[in-house]
């Protein structure tokens, strides 16, 4: 059973909106209490948890993973225990993972697959996104279906991986205005999938097999150009656009130039893109090299953390995820005499809050306030979780992490709990730890130590028309 009664004592809460010293009392896996000096009766059967000199901040959510993944001939390392269990352990009490069917099939039987894998493992609580791989009236009927059956409010297109998962524009005006019907968050991965097909042939040509040549062949203007063409389809649509994934400087700029054009887009950088940079696919090591493949890739220019981090830091992007979908050195190795087969992913569940804390909060990019609402907030409203997730106060679900931002911790494969034996921020140093978690009131981390069982976090429907992003939109509709 969840521990039935807890109180969090001597903290700082932080939410998106302001911090104050109190106490928190939980009950029944839910928020009964935020104020000074609470002493809740009968203190028998009381767990205190004291957060003195540490801030008390909502757990994290991570709007991007993708546990015990098939794809690229290969599953992702992390499946939804291990990726969970380490999420716990990073201050990240919610994941939303992706349910994809492949081109022709079910996006229900998609979705039930994934929940299978998902229901008996999971530490936390979880959400799913379904993608849109390829259209007709059957996948529209199974995507209202989704939304009124299933508590699914986001669908996934992706631009890129031709003849895989690509949907071409007609798909995507099609996909967008059945999103925007039913109330939905259209999400894209923005790269130019014919480009990329073109620029890989290309490279092989020339001789280019390493890892390099994947940056090579779906350089920045691939990223910028999708992003901006997408930006511009739901935009005739009137429907709300989150881009997934932003991982360059020009991408970030297209998505930062819609948002002062008053376009409904959302931007999520990963904590590979604001932790550490494509320089790595240069390495002399092949194996460190592929380590940093995924799509779209890192990029070589060793300023891009930085940027991202400051337009994280002033609104223009929304939230932070991981894209978390690991593989190892062996698994890696199927691409290493062609880069187009080394299966695209890197590690980053466990690992997000401490980097965002140390590159924007220790840097002095952003205060403790904004980096709640990047890290759980923002995903909440978006996602329609909130008040029930991103916030600590009475009423919402007890995720919460008593946060150490005094505390620094080395990030290394060797002491990670993820699956992988690799990790791509091997050896950043992080100021700012989580200390103690506690997802739906019960501490399921504390101190290095785990208290949890497979199974123990819950699917979370998400209603659609989530007012945060769907206000705005209705409105715009009237008028």
């Amino acid at each position: 059973l969840a521990q039935q009664r807890l109180l969090i004592k001597g903290g700082k809460v932080v939410n998106d909106d302001c911090s104050v010293v109190a106490d928190v009392y939980v009950e029944d896996g839910v928020v009964q209490q935020v104020g000074p000096n609470l002493n809740p009766e009968p203190p028998a059967g009381l767990v205190v948890l004291d957060a003195t000199n540490k801030l008390v901040i909502p757990g994290g959510i991570d709007t991007h993973t993708h546990m015990q993944f098939p794809f690229m001939g290969s599953r992702s390392k992390d499946d939804f225990y291990t990726g969970t269990k380490a999420a716990i352990a990073g201050g990240t009490t919610m994941i939303i993972d992706f349910a994809i069917p492949q081109k022709g099939c079910s996006l229900i039987e998609a979705f039930d697959r994934w929940k299978s894998w998902a229901d008996p493992k999971v530490c936390c609580d979880y959400a799913l996104h379904v993608a849109v791989t390829w259209w007709s009236n059957k996948v529209k009927e199974e995507m209202k279906s989704l939304v009124q059956n299933k508590g699914v409010n986001s669908f996934k297109m992706f631009m890129a991986y031709k003849d895989l998962y690509m949907v071409n524009d007609e798909e995507l005006y099609a996909a967008f205005s059945c999103c925007k019907e039913l109330g939905a968050v259209a999400q894209v991965h923005a790269e130019n999938g014919e480009l990329i097909a073109q620029g890989a042939k290309k490279m092989l040509a020339m001789g280019i097999t390493g890892p390099e040549g994947h940056e090579l062949c779906r350089p920045e203007d691939v990223e910028a150009e999708a992003t901006q063409r997408a930006i511009t389809i739901a935009n005739a649509v009137n429907c709300p656009l989150f881009v997934v994934h932003v991982m360059s400087k020009s991408a970030a700029r297209v998505i930062s130039n819609a948002r002062r054009e008053g376009k409904v887009v959302y931007g999520e950088p990963i904590a590979a893109s604001l932790g550490t940079d494509g320089t790595n696919y240069w390495n002399k090591d092949w194996a460190h090299a592929a380590a940093y493949v995924m799509g779209p890739p890192l990029r070589p220019d060793p300023s891009t953390p930085g940027f991202l981090m400051n337009l994280l830091a002033n609104d223009d992007l929304s939230v932070t995820g991981t894209d978390n979908c690991t593989f190892d050195i062996c698994q890696k190795a199927l691409g290493k005499d062609d880069f187009t087969k080394i299966p695209n992913g890197v590690n980053g569940v466990e690992d997000r809050m401490s980097v965002i804390w140390e590159k924007g909060v220790y840097s002095g990019k952003m205060d403790e306030n904004r980096f709640v609402a990047v890290t759980s907030t923002n995903a909440a409203k978006i996602f329609n979780l909130y008040p029930k997730k991103g916030r600590i106060a009475v009423g919402a679900d007890a995720d919460i992490v008593i946060w150490d931002p005094k505390a620094t911790r080395t990030i290394s494969a060797k002491t990670h709990h993820q699956a992988n034996n690799f990790n791509i921020f091997e050896g950043m140093i992080c100021h700012g730890v989580p200390v103690a978690t506690v997802s739906r009131g019960k501490v399921v981390y504390e101190g290095g130590a785990f208290s949890v069982t497979a199974g123990e976090g819950k699917y979370v429907s998400r209603p659609p028309f989530p007012p945060y992003v769907y206000k705005r939109v209705r409105q715009r509709e009237q008028v």
